[in-house]
């Protein structure tokens, strides 16, 4: 079912109101080579049926299957569950299964089960619908054991109100299988999104994950093994498949009897198992069909440490997966791979409990009490007790750190990072739990990037300092680095120039394309000079972050330079069309679009982006923004009045309402809109500053000083904030507290020559 691609050199002709792209036919040259195709994995088991059948029976081989008697595990009989007044019915005839529930018009309808999605901890549950949808019911069969809770249907939103129309109602985007699930769960997945008929035309060579999703497709393969069986091959050729999974070939665990712990024989030198695993173990956005053994970061954007997906010190918050921790890990550093530790066709861990961390961390200095401070067999002296916490995620889903952390109490007083010690004994404090850890060692735990990023979240005191030490640490794990650049502020002028610089020429992609994503809060015509070299970078990622960075900048780029952007600048719409069914993709492109003065295509993409995702807030903000610049503030108003009918508690909106109502005249209107953001996010520091101003200009400068003086207990880094402190009481004549608040900004903030300034004109 794969489609074939014909691959073309373009050229991007850019005006204003106009982006048109236009092929440069090469000349004729010899026929490419055929290229693989998928044959499933049933050929496969001709020569390899030792590892078929390990595969058979796996979550990989069941992670999508047909509904059958065979495949449900579920209870069908005549089986009900009920939340919040609604029921759900569960019946079968035979072989079909159905379950009557209420449908997206509020009504209940009876539906046909389609496919089973996953089978433990839980199964889904997909129905067909029109326009080549499927959708995941979010009643889902817990198949644990009745011991464990299990044997028993349950509500995957159990606290959430999800009525028809919501985005987590079973029928909304967010359970939308062709969307959301798909790619993970089958081989060669194209979900072949309509973008004008807005339908699915979705296609798969195995409905599970088969052979071909990790070693991709065979065809070349099986033709090289038939023509080495007829003795046409030379030993060493090229065995025919995309992926070489050479990563641990020929490398050996030898044991270091001075430490305990086992080293590589020799060191690796490709990362092509883990970026095998990464598309579907990580949280990540497509930016590009994935080619089989490409790099990871050629077809994904990978989420960063932010805000509520992790915490500050790396452990999984959000259902992030497992990407984003081990690429954390002295384990990853020291040349780990997947298949060190699973075996990557029955997915089973290669050893039970603590002999599988013994393969390489000798048992009798690790899995001893001297090391682990627990009674033998103790649920303390479990390795991944202390090392791999466990975070549940879809109610009843319990899943592994793999940070492979050492345990940091410590942190969870200092930056409020989970303790793992918390799980046995969490009666105790974390001080109890910090106190007791340090008194085997004996020692004051070593420094932690979490700090930095912890800072930086909260602009707290020395961020800066904390953020651009640890953006230049190369010992440090390079998603860190990355957040770290993500984090300084726009303020830090200086030293945000400095630290781009740096980063713009780091041996990590990762920390290439944040430099470049950093570079976006500079001034536009400081960002060519640094990210100009970035243009032409081997990874898309880095490429793309580039070309988004100097979008503002095209003017000041020379000819040479514009080329390589408008080539670019084709990867970056590409990259949005193959998102094209969600809004997200289509406010990206709205921004690209608005950026380079096309005011029209702007438009026409926020709303589709409405179209596609009426949920999506920032397509109502940002669309209201296109208004503002437009001196359309009663478009943008109507635009935002809009949003609040469907999210009327989202601060953004009646943050950027009260804006619009300030240039309309309506000023108390607009106070009223921008207290209601500061109401319902107390702890935004932009929301606070920007409601207290506006209250220093209704004449109420006592509570705006308040409010800022809150926000600076909080942020006490955070420029803004400051600022208006200091103007606010130079405005009043006192200079004094004026200078006070001007030294703080230069304390934190030494290299800024805007704090210098400010504090001089105060002298």
């Amino acid at each position: 079912m794969k489609a074939c691609a014909i691959i073309a050199a373009f050229v991007v002709v850019v005006a204003p109101g106009t982006l048109t792209w236009a092929t440069d036919n090469p000349p004729s040259a010899s026929p490419a080579p055929q290229a693989a195709t998928y044959i499933g994995s049933a050929a496969c088991g001709d020569c390899h049926q030792q590892q078929l059948s390990r595969w058979r029976g796996s979550h990989h081989d069941r992670a999508m299957q047909a509904a059958t008697k065979a495949t449900i595990v579920a209870n069908f009989d005549n089986t009900a569950f009920s939340k919040g007044g609604g029921t759900t019915n569960f019946s079968r005839d035979g072989d079909h299964y159905r379950v009557k529930a209420q449908g997206a018009d509020g009504q209940l309808h009876s539906f046909d089960i389609a496919y089973t999605f996953g089978v433990t901890p839980l199964q889904q549950y997909l129905i067909a619908f029109p326009a080549g949808a499927y959708q995941a019911l979010t009643t889902a069969w817990d198949s644990r054991p009745k011991e464990q809770g299990g044997q028993r249907w349950f509500d995957l939103y159990p606290n959430e109100k999800t009525p028809p129309g919501d985005v987590l109602h079973w029928t909304g985007p967010a359970n939308t299988w062709n969307r959301m699930c798909a790619d993970c769960h089958s081989t060669n997945l194209r979900n072949g999104y309509v973008a004008g008929e807005r339908r699915y035309e979705t296609t798969w060579s195995d409905l599970n994950v088969g052979c071909e999703a990790c070693h991709g497709p065979g065809s070349q393969h099986v033709a090289w093994a038939k023509a080495r069986g007829a003795g046409g091959v030379a030993p060493g050729a090229d065995v025919g498949l995309a992926r070489d999974l050479v990563d641990r070939s020929g490398a050996t665990w030898v044991q270091d009897g001075s430490t305990g712990i086992a080293h590589r024989s020799k060191p690796r030198t490709s990362q092509v198992e883990l970026e095998t695993c990464a598309p579907c173990h990580s949280r990540r956005q497509k930016i590009a069909t994935p080619n089989p053994g490409g790099n990871f970061l050629d077809a994904y954007h990978p989420t960063l440490l932010d805000e509520g997906m992790y915490f500050a010190d790396g452990q999984m918050q959000d259902e992030v997966y497992v990407w984003g921790s081990f690429v954390q890990s002295r384990m990853f550093r020291a040349g780990v791979t997947c298949g060190d530790c699973h075996d990557p066709h029955s997915l089973r861990l290669r050893a039970d409990g603590n002999a599988l961390c013994g393969k390489c961390h000798a048992a009798a200095k690790f899995d001893a009490p001297a090391h682990h401070h627990h009674p033998i067999a103790s649920t303390g002296a479990r390795c991944v007790a202390c090392h791999m916490p466990t975070r549940t995620y879809m109610i009843v889903d319990p899943r592994h750190d793999h940070r492979f952390g050492v345990p940091r109490p410590d942190l969870a007083g200092a930056i409020g990072a989970p303790n793992a010690c918390a799980a046995c004994h969490g009666a105790q404090t974390a001080e109890w739990a910090a106190k007791t850890v340090a008194s085997w060692s004996g020692k004051t735990p070593p420094p932690h990037f979490g700090a930095a990023i912890d800072a930086g979240r909260r602009l707290g005191h020395n961020a800066g300092a904390e953020l651009a030490k640890l953006i230049a640490d190369r010992e440090q794990p390079a998603i860190a680095r990355a957040t770290a650049l993500d984090l300084l502020p726009s303020f830090a002028f200086e030293d945000l120039i400095s630290a781009v610089h740096g980063a713009a020429a780091d041996t990590e992609p990762l920390v290439r394309a944040a430099a470049a994503t950093a570079a976006m809060r500079l001034p536009v015509q400081a960002r060519p000079a640094l990210v100009r070299p970035l243009l032409d970078d081997p990874i898309r990622l880095v490429r793309l972050e580039a070309g988004r960075a100097l979008v503002g900048s095209r003017s000041l780029l020379d000819a040479e330079t514009s080329k390589r952007f408008d080539r670019v600048l084709i990867e970056m719409k590409e990259a949005q069309d193959l998102n094209a069914d969600q809004p997200q993709a289509h406010v990206a492109l709205g921004t690209l679009y608005a950026e380079m003065g096309m005011t029209a295509d702007a438009e026409r993409a926020y709303k589709t982006a409405l179209d596609v995702g009426a949920y999506f807030i920032p397509a109502y903000v940002n669309l209201a923004d296109l208004y503002r610049m437009q001196g359309r503030d009663g478009d943008a108003e109507a635009t935002l009045r809009q949003g609040l009918t469907r999210s009327p508690d989202d601060a953004s909106l009646h943050h950027s309402l009260g804006l619009t109502l300030v240039r309309l005249g309506r000023k108390e209107d607009a106070l009223a809109e921008l207290k209601r953001a500061h109401e319902i996010a107390s702890d935004d520091v932009r929301h606070a500053y920007v409601y207290a101003v506006a209250l220093n200009s209704f004449g109420r400068r006592d509570e705006s000083l308040g409010i800022l003086e809150k926000m600076r207990e909080k942020h006490p880094a955070d420029a803004d904030v400051l600022i208006a402190l200091s103007t606010m009481h130079r405005d009043a004549g006192d200079n004094a507290q004026a200078r006070r608040y001007a030294e703080q900004l230069l304390a934190e903030w030494p290299n800024s020559r805007a704090a210098r300034d400010l504090l001089q004109s105060l002298q």
